[in-house]
């Protein structure tokens, strides 16, 4: 293949006209353009983050005179293009999308796209051109457009959490059903409830922060000048949608504090949306006007009436409960919340991710998923995204840890990094050289080991087999933190996060009976007190098989986070023989 050409220009009328009359290709030929503002004078008034936009075109002149007359992108004052003699409009596309991506993962730039659907088509020699992508990406990086490397932004949540995602089919197709329901229920003035099912790795948060960033963008479209017919959403950015959605409130709630900021710190950096519109539970119940729309990520882990991690949200939990129904129901949950204070919502669930007796219950996921099918509003999500296993390593983890009853034959999955240690300290060595080689290496465990060092931070909090270790030191954005290779993980600074490589260390919480057969739960062994908090007010007790359940979903949470691989070393002897059975090396 033969080199791109990366042409620059200040973005001004006159330096444009000149420019399309340099070459014909400049006027009649595929290429992507960046359009930047990075060379601009600093003045007070100015944004904090320079702007960017990226486009394909096959009149780049022509399009670059469009962009002058537009009110969003006439401040923007350089003009990049990439030209290559075997460019055409799929690589371009392609490219364009993989532009966007990359930026908005780096987060230098705010990046002024739309949201209308990236491509993410199949085409003639792809691998080929997206080893190109590789070296424009350099290329930029060398005119200061990118701040890290590829490896460095991929790991990042920012990207990993960015709108702007090519879509699986699945996920397509669910988004578009669900913006054609929108759009008929708003013009008819009809309720809805939708829910998005899926395993972990399937995209569930990706979905609801698309969605969001999309309808923002459809109800702030003006024309269809940056809307490209081969988008998936075209057909949306018309008159009548973006009426209908003028004024209309939404927000996304997130019950679990880390992934909640996670999640704030990407609206803070996308055009259309902001950080007030990332709430909790106890914000929206609270809250005084109600909204049009509420996505709800993790929906499982929203709560029933239980004792709250503070002492003050028993007392706003039982206030809300006043205002919205005009009693302290016991029976009300914070789903009630959602439904109470919006017209729509849009519940993103995994029913088998519950880890602890105030998540919302069983029967309420499972009564949500059935009357969502009745409405036909229930949308399964199954092209595993993050797992390189795939799909089916899920439920094998999930039924080898419910115990040999529902235990699968022993199986390999070809690729996938798949190991048992005897030893932690391998296991953490073996961790260490992972995060070297491609970072997002981790160490997660379950609740067996007391947290002394939140208070003291010099101390150790899990001693086992000759090892010292910490949990982790910070609850909001464990994985990225400095200190994170060197602690251990909990499920709430993981769940919803992807790691390159997860080590678990199963705790004696969990353990096999080689006599009876079973896997059971050490409550002696389980230090998490609101993991198996009994609760009076409604009369639930948890015996030790309800909590089974719990610690069994934590498990196997923790062990599908790993997209390469995961590592196991498990402190019971009896189930770390059950286990090997079925936890062989096939990598």
């Amino acid at each position: 293949m033969t080199s791109f050409e990366l042409e620059r220009l200040a973005f001004t009328s006159e330096s444009v006209r000149d420019w399309s009359l340099l070459d014909p290709r400049f006027t009649n030929w595929p290429v992507v353009y960046l359009l930047d503002n990075a060379e601009r004078k600093r003045v007070p008034s100015a944004p904090a983050l320079d702007d960017i936009y990226v486009g394909e075109s096959l009149n780049a002149a022509g399009r670059m005179k469009q962009h002058l007359d537009s009110d969003e992108k006439r401040h923007l004052t350089t003009v990049r293009v990439v030209l290559d003699a075997k460019f055409n409009k799929s690589v371009c596309l392609d490219l364009e999308s993989y532009l966007i991506r990359m930026l908005a993962g780096d987060g230098v730039y705010r990046v002024l796209n739309r949201n209308d659907g990236i491509t993410d088509a199949e085409y003639y020699e792809r691998d080929a051109y997206r080893a190109k992508f590789r070296e424009v990406f350099d290329e930029l990086k060398a005119e200061g457009l990118f701040s890290r490397t590829i490896p460095e932004i991929e790991n990042d949540p920012l990207f990993k959490f960015s709108p702007f995602k090519a879509l699986t089919q699945d996920q397509a197709i669910a988004v578009e059903d669900i913006l054609e329901g929108l759009v008929d229920d708003l013009r008819t003035g009809s309720p809805s409830t939708l829910v998005i099912q899926g395993d972990p790795g399937t995209g569930k948060t990706v979905i609801a922060i698309y969605i969001m960033k999309l309808l923002r963008d459809l109800a702030a479209n003006q024309s269809t000048e940056d809307v490209d017919a081969d988008s998936l959403f075209w057909d949306f950015f018309v008159d009548d949608v973006r009426q209908l959605l003028s004024d209309f409130r939404i927000g996304i709630v997130v019950p679990q504090k880390s992934l909640r900021e996670s999640i704030t710190k990407v609206f803070r950096k996308t055009p259309g949306l902001s950080a007030d519109m990332v709430l909790t539970p106890f914000e929206v119940g609270e809250a005084v006007e109600p909204f049009d729309l509420l996505i709800v990520d993790e929906a499982h882990r929203l709560n029933q009436r239980a004792n709250q991690s503070a002492g003050p949200q028993n007392i706003r939990f039982r206030n809300i409960n006043v205002d919205l129904f005009g009693t302290d129901d016991l029976a009300k949950t914070q789903l009630e919340w959602i439904t109470a204070k919006s017209a729509h919502q849009i519940f993103l669930l995994d029913a088998a991710q519950n880890v602890r007796p105030a998540d919302l219950p069983s029967e309420f996921v499972l009564r949500l998923i059935a009357d969502a099918r009745a409405q036909e509003r229930h949308y399964l999500l199954t092209s595993q995204l993050r797992v390189n296993a795939g799909a089916d390593y899920i439920d094998y983890v999930r039924k080898v840890l419910a115990g040999p009853q529902a235990a699968p034959e022993p199986s390999t999955f070809a690729g996938y990094d798949l190991r048992m240690f005897d030893r932690l300290g391998d296991m953490h060595a073996e961790i260490r050289k992972r995060d070297e080689e491609f970072g997002l290496a981790r160490l997660v465990a379950g609740f067996a080991w007391k947290w002394n060092s939140k208070k003291d931070r010099s101390a150790f909090d899990i001693e086992l087999d000759g090892e010292r270790l910490r949990w982790n030191q910070t609850e909001v954005d464990w994985i990225a933190s400095r200190t994170a290779l060197d602690e251990v993980g909990s499920i709430h600074t993981v769940q919803g996060y992807d790691l390159n490589y997860a080590g678990v260390i199963v705790g004696p919480d969990l353990r096999f009976d080689p006599t009876a057969q079973r896997v059971y739960f050490d409550r002696a062994s389980y230090f998490d007190k609101r993991g198996m908090q009994n609760n009076p007010k409604l009369g639930k007790y948890y015996s030790d098989e309800d909590v089974l359940r719990f610690v069994t979903n934590i498990y196997a949470v923790l062990m599908t986070r790993g997209i390469l691989g995961t590592y196991l070393f498990v402190c019971d002897p009896p189930l770390r023989t059950y286990l090997e059975r079925f936890f062989r090396s096939s990598a």
